[in-house]
């Protein structure tokens, strides 16, 4: 049976108003007053509610953290290194995965304000939650558009997709396709079909855009791709995420055609996963360490000093490229 608060004042031989004392740090207690407590807790495995702390205008030490599914290596390691710098800083994460549904997002919005999380870090595709207006916690967004109130911090999406474009020109490509969510709905990760474009209109190429869904399933990718090589004369594909470019690698094997001779690929985000399990893939690497430090201080610093202005609502990490053997050959 899980110990209560006046099981602890009974083990310690104090009032329970002295152990809530404790545990909320109020008022001036004896150290041996509060070993006793401390030593009590030990022994029955009692763990203060934290809900019941904050209700003592203490913080619960939790953070929200909202992503669309950590299935996917990039946003694994960054929930990774997110809890990671969290957890150093003495606190604990609610973990929620939103998926593509809306519904969804809202009830779990519903469901950490109810907890009295400190603040939320959020990263999820669903868009027109209007809830983020309304939540009254700090709130610090990755690669999305949330809120005019509510800070970004992202890579460089444009850069990332020039320069990749620039790659596969330099590696020969003439025929270079954009494969990804062509849409334009004011998210930061817009910003890659447009780099796409500037380095196309640059080097006064033909822009060859192919819509492929983030949250559809592999087979359905897979068939869109196939059909794309064996319609289309690509020989050269920029890829909006590294699992697309996988699924490029092994339609191209598939049909035959030769990586990186005939058809060259990049992808976009250069997990640590991908670089040891896919290292043949040359692709855009997002600091994702960085973007982590980034996001929890950002958080941190909000949720501690409430009443300062915000310094600005835009924080642009730099990115850089990981050539391998999908753009280049190992003899040039």
């Amino acid at each position: 049976m899980r110990p209560k608060l006046t099981d602890v004042a009974a083990k310690a031989g104090v009032s329970a108003t002295t152990v809530s004392r404790v545990i909320n740090n109020y008022g001036y207690l004896s150290k041996a007053t509060k070993e006793k407590v401390f030593q009590a807790m030990k022994e029955l495995n009692y763990q203060p509610n934290s809900l019941a702390r904050s209700l003592h205008g203490k913080k619960t030490q939790l953070i929200g953290v909202i992503f669309p599914s950590i299935t996917n290596p990039f946003f694994a390691e960054l929930v990774e290194q997110i809890e990671n710098k969290l957890f150093n800083r003495g606190f604990k994460i609610i973990l929620c995965n939103s998926a593509d549904n809306k519904e969804k997002e809202r009830d779990y919005l519903r469901m950490l304000i109810a907890n009295q999380v400190d603040g939320i870090i959020a990263g999820a595709h669903n868009l027109g939650i209007e809830e983020y207006n309304k939540v009254g916690l700090p709130i610090i967004s990755f690669d999305r558009s949330l809120s005019d109130k509510i800070p970004i911090v992202s890579s460089d999406n444009l850069k990332g997709t020039f320069l990749a474009t620039q790659e596969l020109y330099q590696a020969g490509s003439r025929h270079i396709y954009f494969l990804g969510n062509p849409h334009q709905i004011g998210n930061p990760t817009d910003l890659r079909l447009q780099g796409y474009q500037k380095a196309i209109n640059e080097l006064k190429l033909t822009a060859h855009i192919h819509s492929v869904d983030f949250n559809e399933s592999p087979n359905l990718k897979s068939l869109s791709i196939k059909k794309l090589l064996i319609q289309h004369h690509a020989d050269g594909i920029v890829c909006t995420d590294d699992l697309t470019a996988i699924l490029v690698l092994q339609a191209a094997r598939q049909l035959k055609i030769k990586v990186p001779a005939e058809l060259k690929v990049i992808g976009f985000d250069g997990t640590a996963f991908m670089q040891e399990y896919h290292p043949e893939l040359s692709t855009i690497v997002q600091p994702i360490h960085d973007v982590a430090a980034l996001l929890v201080n950002l958080l941190l610093k909000r949720i501690e000093h409430p009443e300062q202005p915000l310094e600005q609502m835009q924080y642009i990490l730099p990115i850089k490229l990981l050539r391998s053997q999908s753009t280049f050959s190992l003899a040039e």
